[in-house]
């Protein structure tokens, strides 16, 4: 599947209009419910495949937020063979009570793995988490921007982000 198949796919699958909360607090008539292009396996192959031409080379471990981020980091792990950690929201109150799971990633350097991006608020809190507990990350991808303005604020943080839409190419490519 082409770049352009591909996004004409995620914007069939994904998109809605209507009325919508972001996390964010901002208001949108319309959403790309990430949920129905992660879980259809053709789509998220090919994902995937598009992330794994975004990685720097310098990356040796992958990181994926809770719960969207997980399916996406999942699919690049296996379309790479990088291993992965996946980061909660917040830490769980039973068991190890871990808030990131999976190997160790003590000195590794991540590239943190979300689904949709509007204001970057969600990557700075599990780059917190990593940094916070001996992980090195500067780097993330996403598969939808909705705004121009999480880039600058991820780079205020120190952070790259690399997006493999946003919504006017989505729309743009729909259109054709």
């Amino acid at each position: 599947m082409t770049r352009e198949e591909l996004g004409r796919e995620i914007f069939a699958a994904s998109y809605l209009t209507g009325n919508f909360i972001l996390r964010s607090g901002v208001f949108s008539n319309e959403y790309f419910d990430k949920y129905r292009f992660e879980s259809d396996p053709k789509i998220l192959r090919a994902i995937a495949r598009e992330f794994a031409k975004l990685l720097p080379p310098e990356i040796n471990l992958l990181a994926g937020m809770e719960l969207g981020g997980i399916p996406l980091v999942t699919a690049l792990s296996l379309e790479t063979g990088l291993p992965c950690i996946f980061v909660r929201k917040e830490a769980k109150s039973h068991g190890t009570q871990k808030s990131i799971e999976g190997v160790d990633f003590e000195g590794k350097n991540l590239c943190l793995i979300e689904d949709v991006v509007t204001t970057g608020g969600q990557i700075i809190d599990g780059i917190n988490a990593i940094q916070g507990q001996g992980g090195t990350i500067n780097k993330a991808i996403c598969v939808i921007l909705r705004t121009g303005k999480a880039y600058k604020f991820l780079e205020e943080h120190g952070v790259q982000l690399h997006a493999l839409f946003t919504m006017q190419d989505l729309k743009l490519l729909h259109a054709k």
